[in-house]
């Protein structure tokens, strides 16, 4: 998983294109850039962007084609921490305060940003931790076993960095090869609920393994890959 590091210095016309494709969250050429927000992604601003890591771009055929990396969804989440650039002006600052009320919200909801482009209405609510979407994961689920969530939590702290990093689930289920997939299945999805837990698919999916496909848990009509737990 992708550890916590600064947010690059950015200019606003990078910064627009990562928050293009984080809304659109999928491939976007630079026609459509174009036609959704009245420029491409070309010269020097894609060129940073994928020296930096954040953008892949498409350059076998025209018009290139850009998509979020890993790291650029990494970046793009925590671009409201940053100081916005002077020469955007207020355009740019107003574009942070809704980053950053757009961040408290998803992390209250406990939705990624990711998940949160991608999915529909009914899949949101089924992970937002209502009790209404929540009882019919539940109730089609075997009831969570609080041992399982004690060998889920120790199985965190030992990969974990530091409380709160992302771990995925599939290093975790190594840890837990000899519990009965579908208990463990329950205790995950019991624990969403949890304040201090956190369960969310990665936005990339072009960088999922057969390893981490084979260990996600399906909460929301969704497939999620990693976990974090904060600190108690």
């Amino acid at each position: 998983m992708t550890s916590p590091a600064d947010v690059p210095s950015l200019t606003p016309n990078q910064i627009n294109a990562l928050v293009v494709l984080m809304v659109e969250a999928r491939r976007l050429t630079n026609v459509e850039l174009r036609e959704l927000a009245g420029f491409a992604l070309t010269g020097r601003d894609n060129e940073k962007l994928v020296k930096l890591g954040l953008v892949e771009t498409d350059r076998t055929h025209r018009p290139f084609a850009h998509e979020l990396t890993d790291e650029g969804w990494r970046v793009v989440r925590q671009l409201h921490t940053a100081t916005p650039p002077k020469q955007g002006g207020s355009a740019s600052r107003s574009l942070f305060t809704v980053l950053s009320n757009l961040h408290r919200s998803l992390d209250r909801l406990r939705v990624s940003h990711g998940d949160f482009f991608t999915r529909t209405d009914e899949s949101v609510a089924a992970t937002a931790g209502t009790p209404e979407a929540a009882a019919p994961v539940a109730s089609a689920a075997p009831v969570a076993s609080a041992q399982v969530e004690g060998l889920v939590r120790a199985a965190y702290r030992d990969l974990a960095k530091a409380p709160g990093a992302w771990v995925g689930l599939a290093d975790v289920r190594d840890r837990l090869a000899d519990q009965d997939q579908a208990m463990v299945d329950a205790t995950l999805r019991a624990m969403v609920g949890r304040d201090d837990v956190r369960i969310i698919p990665v936005a990339n999916t072009k960088s999922l393994t057969p390893r981490d496909r084979a260990a996600a848990v399906r909460i929301g009509n969704e497939d999620n890959h990693a976990l974090a737990i904060g600190p108690a």
